[in-house]
């Protein structure tokens, strides 16, 4: 991890309610793949090209992953979030603290809807419209959550809800919906849903959890506008392999045609061009960005968002300004 997000963490770690930290930081079962997540970009390392002679661009391949309830970071949770990305792109939770109009209208660039197909399409459809109404710019749907995971260190907290006065906000004065707290998984999820979504709404729709070549291969055809490669943060399944692991035979398969991002594990500017090579398009940054929030609010998040673009941008020019699958090797690699 870079020093000065180590450092952002390790002040959010001793500001927040160990409860709350716990359920940002934990993953699923022995939380083996939330370890390999970053564990995978350590393994490898860059073969720079030199001599290269070209001007280096300052695009910054980011987005804001989507993550839940920022309020148990800090009292300003997603508005503050959404000032600090200063128009990078903000996935922005359905299980948000703050309702996603009010995300939207704090932000200064795009704003992304991040979607749980719900049991009832008519809830869907309506969660759908909100995003529409409050001028979101795509929608994101999970598709690896059939159900809720298992998170050891929340269930020996006992943590199951929000604590009294925050909610998710997306979910107030939902038709069919108890309250702002109950969002539900869908088993029955399929491609079907998609199609359905697609013919719902004008806006582009992504599809975010795919991690095997062929679900990628079915998501084009299907008429995604991207795919985020993901394992959830580590946090739905213990047993699927480091999100940067499945990440090539996804590209592969793509082969182009849509908008691959990688989420899960970045923490430096070196493991977003490491990504950029074996084929991303862009990466996503979820936990960095609530301890950067936790930290210090706003500028915290702002902070994260700095110091991954300068180091990215330093490794790109260390790198001829050129980022290949072949430049990328194994840790002890010999020539």
């Amino acid at each position: 991890m870079n020093p000065a997000l180590a450092e952002l963490h390790d002040k959010a770690r001793a500001v927040l309610d160990p409860v709350h930290y716990d359920f940002f930081a934990g993953g699923v079962g022995d939380e083996v793949v939330l370890a390999e997540n970053e564990a995978a970009f350590r393994s490898l390392a860059l073969l720079p090209r030199v001599l290269r002679g070209g001007k280096i661009g300052t695009d910054f391949p980011v987005l804001i992953s989507p993550t839940a309830f920022h309020k148990l970071a800090h009292p300003d949770g997603e508005l503050a979030t959404a000032r600090a990305a200063d128009g990078t792109v903000v996935v922005s939770s359905m299980a948000s603290t703050v309702p996603i109009a009010d995300v939207v209208a704090a932000a200064t660039g795009p704003v992304w809807f991040q979607l749980y197909v719900q049991p009832d399409m008519a809830v869907t459809e309506e969660l759908v419209r909100r995003a529409e109404r409050a001028g979101c710019a795509a929608l994101v749907v999970t598709a690896d959550s059939p159900v809720f995971g298992r998170h050891r260190r929340d269930i020996e907290h006992g943590f199951h809800d929000l604590p009294a006065g925050l909610a998710a906000e997306n979910m107030r004065d939902l038709a069919g919906v108890a309250g702002p707290r109950d969002i539900a998984m869908s088993a029955d999820v399929s491609w079907e849903h998609i199609g359905r979504l697609r013919g719902m709404t004008s806006l582009p729709v992504w599809v975010k959890g795919v991690l095997h070549p062929a679900d990628a291969v079915l998501a084009v055809e299907h008429g995604v506008a991207g795919i985020v490669v993901s394992n959830h943060g580590g946090r739905q399944l213990d047993l699927v392999p480091a999100s940067l692991d499945a990440l090539p035979a996804v590209a592969d398969a793509v082969a182009g045609r849509v908008p691959v991002v990688l989420d899960g594990g970045v923490r430096s500017g070196g493991d977003i061009a490491i990504a950029l090579a074996l084929g991303a398009t862009a990466v996503g940054i979820g936990r960095p960005v609530l301890w950067g929030l936790a930290a210090d609010g706003e500028a915290g998040v702002r902070r994260v968002l700095d110091v991954l673009r300068d180091e990215f941008l330093h490794v790109l020019t260390m790198c001829g300004g050129v980022l290949s699958r072949d430049m990328v090797v194994h840790r002890g690699f010999r020539c």
